[in-house]
């Protein structure tokens, strides 16, 4: 197992042409551009990931080696479907590929299982169930000279550190796959696994990959992104390889960056979801998770969301988020041990429970779409999208504090903010 490109700092900025020359230098370690590729990037919910531009330029890569297929296969879980025009938007024009969906419910592989000893074990005891293994038959079936794939490291709400195996055990895995390792880090505690590679969700992500995906030979592609100091997306570090530990040297320079700390609680927090990528709960809740961990008690979170049109990117989950609510982590895990809808859903249970405040801060969503009704029904507050608009003009606003009056964050899924003291505290935990 091997790191082929290990490349940034926290003042690095990678250009085109740089990834271009790095991507090359990393397929022709691999022996050279392969004939045929399947590509492996996010959807348009990591719009900001810059997995775009790499699939692009893989794309450019083949296409100049003369290939013979070129397919990309988006990472897409449980979000809903690409259409082509996001494939356009998200991955520029690619004449000669071909776009397959992944189902999450269907046309899967079906490995093994991560043992019930295991996950109990790595969840002290919290989660005894064994956590099946499955994703896309495509990866599995021998088709392909080489399986890249793409995306970024990241502070994540479910794992703690979004990327590496994850990408395609997640992004392209199966219902039972999904569902147990998402609840597994809502039971395990959320705010003990952001920002950490070591957790137990990672853990049962490590054992699967080593004891099934391995022999698949998948090439990890990973991009570290920020922001400069006039608010532009950059690259800081792309890492490429093969095994565990590329991910986690990705891991520790996106800490680096992604990671912002502040020595008060926020009273007050404004954040933008892009209408691009955000149109459910399911995925604009990202401004819950990311910000939870620096929201003052009885603080208010106030969410911008022009394009939220709905509650689940799957309609068994929009509907199971309607009926239940995000109730906190009591009342849910008695609605899970009463319902078997949601025991056979438990991924669903794990966004219920990541949604909730507990009751410790206020959530007001602005919304166009979706009605006070509907955000009410679920356990949210709701101001008319228009009139906070107004008052709160992303055109307008910056990143961070805004005098004293509130903080501004317009990309959610791009970090993780945490009171510094809340932060440290887990040390005492038993995560690295």
């Amino acid at each position: 197992m091997s790191t082929y490109i290990a490349h940034g700092g926290k003042d690095t900025v990678i250009t085109t042409e740089k990834k271009r020359a790095l991507l090359h230098e990393a397929l022709q370690k691999q022996g050279g551009i392969p004939k045929k590729i399947l590509v492996v990037p996010p959807d348009m919910t990591r719009l900001h990931s810059n997995a775009g531009e790499l699939t692009r330029i893989l794309y450019e890569l083949w296409d100049a080696a003369n290939g013979d297929v070129f397919d990309i296969l988006p990472a897409t879980g449980t979000h809903a479907p690409m259409t082509p025009t996001q494939h356009t938007e998200m991955y520029g024009e690619l004449p000669k590929a071909m776009y397959h969906v992944h189902n999450w419910r269907s046309g899967l592989h079906h490995f093994g299982e991560v043992p019930a000893e295991f996950v109990q074990q790595v969840s002290g005891g919290k989660v005894t169930y064994p956590i099946p293994v499955s994703v896309n038959h495509r990866l599995a079936e021998g088709y392909y000279d080489m399986i890249l794939s793409v995306g970024q490291v990241i502070p994540h709400e479910v794992v703690g550190m979004a990327n590496g195996f994850k990408n395609i055990l997640i992004g392209t895995g199966g219902v039972e796959t999904i569902n147990k390792s998402h609840f597994l880090g809502a039971v395990d505690g959320m705010e003990r696994l952001m920002g950490r590679t070591d957790t137990s969700v990672r853990k049962v992500l490590n054992y699967a990959h080593e004891h099934y995906l391995k022999p698949l030979g998948i090439v990890y592609v990973m991009s570290v992104m920020d922001a400069d100091a006039h608010g532009n997306r950059v690259m800081r570090g792309l890492y490429v390889g093969d095994d565990a530990e590329t991910f986690a040297r990705a891991a520790e320079l996106s800490r680096a960056v992604n990671l912002t700390f502040l020595d008060a609680p926020l009273e007050k927090a404004v954040v933008y979801l892009d209408p691009r990528e955000f149109k459910s709960t399911w995925l604009g809740n990202k401004a819950i998770y990311r910000t939870r961990m620096a929201m003052a008690d009885n603080g208010t979170l106030i969410i911008l969301a022009p394009g939220l049109r709905e509650f689940g990117e799957d309609a068994q989950i929009d509907r199971l988020i309607r009926k239940y609510g995000y109730r906190g982590t009591e009342t849910t895990l008695n609605a899970v041990a009463e319902n078997a809808e949601l025991q056979e859903n438990l991924s669903a249970a794990a966004h219920l429970i990541h949604g909730s405040t507990e009751g410790r801060f206020k959530v007001i969503y602005a919304t166009g779409h979706l009605t006070q009704t509907e955000i009410e029904s679920v356990g949210y507050e709701w101001a008319p999208l228009d009139e906070i608009l107004a008052k709160y003009n992303p055109e307008t606003l910056t990143d961070g504090f805004q005098d004293d009056r509130f903080f501004y964050i317009s990309e959610p899924g791009q970090g993780l903010w945490a009171l510094r003291s809340r932060f440290d505290a887990r040390k005492s935990l038993p995560l690295s």
